[in-house]
């Protein structure tokens, strides 16, 4: 499944935000159950990384809306 969603756009239902790609997501999986609890997305500035900026947004799994053919929408 997870690489079904690589290159998918991350976008905030609540505003438009695009808040980065799976590709550059880390993704923090229950040991126990398998299942994915959160995707955490380095935060997009500028759209650039800059050196040392170390920013992140986390999202958790249960805020996803909709996963489509290029993005997942998320509610947070």
């Amino acid at each position: 499944m997870l690489s079904q969603l690589g290159g998918k756009e991350i976008i905030n239902l609540n505003n438009g935000q695009r808040l980065g790609i799976i590709a550059d997501t880390d993704i923090i999986v229950d040991k126990k159950t398998g299942k994915i609890l959160t995707l955490v997305v380095p935060e997009r500035k500028f759209h650039i990384k800059l050196l040392g900026d170390n920013s992140v947004i986390e999202i958790p799994w249960h805020t996803i809306r909709k996963i489509g053919n290029d993005m997942i929408i998320v509610e947070i």
